[in-house]
């Protein structure tokens, strides 16, 4: 296949898939978001971590569907407008924006927190310097991002094994004993509310399936390659972050971790293995790095397939003649996104994130709802169940995450109204 100048090279193939996939969800996620997932569900925890799973499946069998049938870059923004329309995908496409830069915001802090002792100042500069690093790096293509992504995927593991075997070795002290596991029907201490919001809190840890979808136009047989890695990456990630959640609820019990910024060091604490700690910390760090380093090609991708669409700036859309990548729409990213990491809160980033993405999924289950029986691989009432899954978790959120989230929505959609009647105006 030949490639044009504004075409990105295919280079990827599924195994190169996998570790994207894996390196996205596997991040700082699972070292901090089981705090506030426990403080909103009590002892529902271990159901909301399921829920989040089942919706993650659901969207991630959605989106392997559109992107075989769709191998380009740009993901659901991309499948919206060709199965939906225009609207709707500029609507994805901007909450997919929006949602993974605050997740880029949120690792790039996660990482500084766990990384450099001392005032939050320091952290946020080092934050900022990472995101700068990292954007350096994906700007010299997708193989330097893949090479980086492997080293950074196996340390992750290895730390979150380390933690494992310690949880388990430890002495079990009253908070993991008898009770930490109660709770499975939705009747826990946080309620069905609190169990719904902390499924959508969860779901942050579980969204980095779609950058396999937004890579597209860079994976090799995408039609066979995309649906296969997609299911692949999630199954394996669900079921290391059973193993984790489990551990550290036998450990520490829900109360404990819900007080704790750092939840997988407490459940260490209450099992007498605290030596442990500083593995948690490098694990963090790395995990972090990883996530931040796939979110920035993955909202990269998406920006460019933006710009070739007319929905964000065409200087976008432009791919380096040497190193096949969106250099302008990476150069632009890091720039607001060191922006954000000296400004914003972590709980707020995590929320808004989830937010956003769940609306992308919501709308990438409506367009795989449409296609026709040639391009099926799920039943249509899975797209259904997806949806509304998406929907309600969403309007479950932390208030101030969903009037946030729905603001720079409005935002945005009034943006592509305003813009496309100067455009009119100026045809005449």
């Amino acid at each position: 296949m030949s490639v044009g100048p504004e075409t990105l090279a295919r280079r990827l193939g599924f195994a190169d898939a996998v570790v994207i996939g894996m390196g996205a969800m596997l991040g700082a996620g699972i070292f901090a978001v089981l705090g506030p997932a426990s403080q909103a569900a009590g002892t529902g925890l271990l159901l909301a971590l399921v829920l989040a799973a089942g919706v993650a499946y659901l969207n991630a069998t959605a989106s392997a569907q559109l992107a075989a049938a769709h191998p380009t870059s740009g993901g659901t923004y991309v499948f919206g407008r060709e199965c939906l329309g225009p609207w709707w995908g500029f609507a994805a496409g901007w909450s997919f924006v929006i949602g993974k830069t605050a997740s880029c915001a949120a690792m790039a802090l996660v990482f500084a927190a766990y990384a450099v002792p001392g005032p939050e100042w320091v952290q946020r500069l080092v934050a900022a310097g990472a995101v700068v690093a990292l954007a350096a790096l994906n700007y010299r293509g997708v193989t330097k991002t893949v090479a980086l992504t492997k080293v950074l995927l196996a340390l992750t593991l290895l730390a979150l094994v380390v933690v494992v075997v310690a949880l388990a070795t430890g002495e079990a002290g009253e908070a993991g004993s008898g009770t930490s596991l109660d709770g499975w029907d939705f009747l826990g201490e946080g309620g069905l509310l609190g169990t719904l919001q902390a499924a959508g809190l969860l779901f942050f840890a579980f969204a980095g399936y779609a950058r396999l979808a937004t890579l597209g136009e860079e994976v090799v047989e995408p039609r066979r390659t995309i649906p296969r890695a997609i299911v692949t990456a999630l199954t394996l990630t669900i079921g290391v972050y059973l193993v984790v959640a489990v551990a550290a609820l036998l450990a520490a019990g829900p109360d404990r971790l819900a007080g704790s910024s750092a939840p997988l060091v407490a459940a260490l604490d209450a099992v007498g293995q605290g030596s442990w700690a500083p593995v948690v910390g490098a694990g963090a760090a790395v995990a972090a790095l990883g996530a931040l380093l796939s979110l920035m090609a993955g909202i990269g991708r998406t920006a460019l397939a933006m710009g070739r669409g007319g929905d964000l700036p065409g200087w976008l859309a432009a791919v380096h003649p040497t190193h096949r990548s969106p250099h302008h729409a990476e150069v632009a990213l890091a720039v607001v996104v060191a922006a954000l990491v000296l400004a914003v809160d972590l709980r707020d980033a995590i929320g808004f994130s989830s937010f956003g993405v769940l609306l992308y999924y919501a709308i990438a289950n409506a367009s795989a709802f449409t296609q026709p029986a040639s391009e099926r691989r799920w039943p249509r009432w899975s797209n259904v169940l997806g949806a509304l899954s998406c929907v309600v978790l969403a309007a479950t959120l932390p208030g101030s995450a969903v009037a946030a989230g729905a603001a720079v929505l409005a935002v945005g959609l009034l943006g592509r109204a305003v813009a496309l009647r100067g455009r009119a105006r100026g045809v005449r």
